[in-house]
């Protein structure tokens, strides 16, 4: 596998789609901690990373809505791939649906948010959009 980001994102966008309650991940600090940010701006319900034999694993468990059972998440792609890296500086962060989404950057102070980067006053690599 050469992008585990990607594939932590598509196994999350594939399993709202199947509508399915929880979802199991391979587990890396990268990902326990853009689960943390997905968790914390409640895009997701709750998540436990689990000790295992080959390897530990995220379980998260999705959020929709109660009656209309619509994802909680709209929308998740990848920006920054290994091919082409998307840095930016702090002037340049990205605004997502104008504010309604969230950002998510490596930067120096740790896996942050947009907003969060902008009150740091810190750039970094934009790992990905979430809406």
């Amino acid at each position: 596998m050469t992008d585990p980001i990607a594939d932590y994102l598509t196994r999350v966008r594939n399993a709202y789609m199947a509508g399915r309650k929880v979802v199991e991940i391979p587990s890396s600090n990268m990902k326990v901690a853009i689960t943390r940010i997905l968790c914390e701006k409640g895009y997701i319900l709750s998540y436990k990373v689990v000790e295992g034999e080959p390897y530990n694993t995220i379980k998260i468990a999705l959020k929709y809505h109660p009656q209309t059972k619509v994802a909680a998440i709209k929308k998740i792609e990848r920006i920054s791939t290994p091919g082409l890296r998307r840095y930016v500086d702090v002037k340049d962060l990205p605004r997502v649906l104008n504010g309604l989404g969230i950002a998510i950057l490596s930067t120096s102070k740790g896996v942050i948010t947009d907003k969060e980067a902008r009150e740091l006053n810190v750039g970094g690599e934009v790992i990905c959009y979430v809406y």
